[in-house]
C-alpha cells in the first residue's frame, strides 16, 4: 500500500519539533558519557531517543524501529525508521548551537524519506527519494518548505568542502576548496544539498548518521559515493548495525566526484 506521504511529513515534523523544544532547554547543560565507540552519550540523547520512538511506533504501530540510544539490530517489516536522536552530540554538550534531530524511513531496506531539524536555526530539511523502490510519491528536497539544489559552481578556493574530525589526512595535500569542519554528520553533508558547499566527507559515519540525509541529498542532485567496495542500501533483516561505519564522500555533482574522490581515500588507509 501507497504510504500517505503527507501524514509522514507531518508526524516527522511534529515529533522533532516537540522534542527539539525539550532539548534546547537542555542545551549546553547536559553532562556526557563517553560510550564504547568514543563517541558521547547524554540522558537527553537517551530521552530524545525514547519519546521519538514512542511517538512514531504510536502513529505508525506497523512500522519497525532502528535507533542510536535503542536497538541496532534491522527489523523485518517493509518500513523502518531510523533515528538519531540529537547528531552532534558533543557541540550539544558543549553549548555550540549545530546540532540536530534525524529521521530516515527505509522500505525494504533503502531511505526513500529523511527529515532533519536543527533546533537552535529552527530549520527542517526533508525530501523524497523512491529511486528503483517501486513506490509512488513525492519527489524532491526542501528546505523550510523551499526547494533546494546542490550548486552548479565550479571548483576554486572560495568554494567550500566539509570535514569531519576524522577525515583530517586529507590535508596532507592541497586540497582545492576551502575546508569547514562543523562537527555533525548530518549538516555537514546537507550543506552539499543546500548548494552551500560542493562537496563533503564522513569518514566514520554510522546508519543513523545518514539514513535521513541519503535521501534528501540525492533528491538534491547531489551524487553519493560509498569509500567502500560495496553499497550501503539495501540494509539486511537481522543485521547488528551499532558498529558499522559506512565511510562516505558526497558531490554537489557526479562530474566533482572525479576530482574529489583520489583526494578524500587517504583516510582509508
Amino acid at each position: 500500500m501507497t504510504p500517505d506521504w503527507q501524514h509522514i511529513l507531518t508526524i516527522a515534523e511534529t515529533a522533532t519539533t516537540v522534542v527539539g523544544a525539550q532539548l534546547l532547554k537542555d542545551f549546553g547543560k547536559a553532562t556526557a558519557e563517553e560510550k564504547a565507540d568514543g563517541s558521547l552519550v547524554t540522558q537527553s540523547d537517551k530521552w530524545a531517543d525514547g519519546e521519538l520512538r514512542r511517538r512514531l511506533q504510536k502513529e505508525l504501530p506497523e512500522h519497525g524501529v532502528l535507533s542510536e540510544e535503542g536497538t541496532h539490530i534491522f527489523p523485518e517489516q517493509d518500513f523502518c525508521w531510523i533515528i538519531d536522536p540529537i547528531d552532534g552530540t558533543t557541540n550539544f554538550t558543549r553549548g555550540v548551537p549545530l546540532w540536530g534531530i534525524s529521521l530516515g524511513l527505509l522500505y525494504k531496506g533503502t531511505p526513500v524519506f529523511g527529515h532533519v531539524y536543527i533546533p537552535t536555526l529552527d530549520q527542517r530539511f526533508h525530501g523524497f527519494f523512491m529511486g528503483t523502490s517501486g513506490l509512488e510519491g513525492p519527489s524532491g528536497a526542501f528546505l523550510d518548505g523551499e526547494p533546494i539544489h546542490t550548486s552548479s559552481d565550479n571548483v576554486a578556493g572560495s568554494q567550500f568542502f566539509s570535514l569531519c574530525a576524522r577525515s583530517l589526512k586529507i590535508l596532507q595535500n592541497p586540497f582545492p576548496c576551502k575546508i569547514r569542519m562543523l562537527g555533525v554528520a548530518t549538516y555537514n553533508l546537507l550543506t552539499v544539498a543546500a548548494g552551500i558547499s560542493l562537496g563533503a566527507v564522513e569518514a566514520t559515519p554510522k546508519i543513523w548518521d545518514i539514513a535521513a540525509v541519503w535521501a534528501i541529498t540525492q533528491a538534491a542532485g547531489a551524487a553519493w559515493t560509498p569509500l567502500e567496495d560495496i553499497d550501503i542500501f539495501p540494509l539486511k533483516i537481522g543485521q547488528n548495525y551499532g558498529n558499522r561505519p559506512f565511510p562516505t564522500l558526497l558531490s554537489a555533482r557526479q562530474e566533482l566526484t572525479e576530482l574529489f574522490k583520489p583526494l578524500v581515500n587517504v583516510i582509508r588507509q
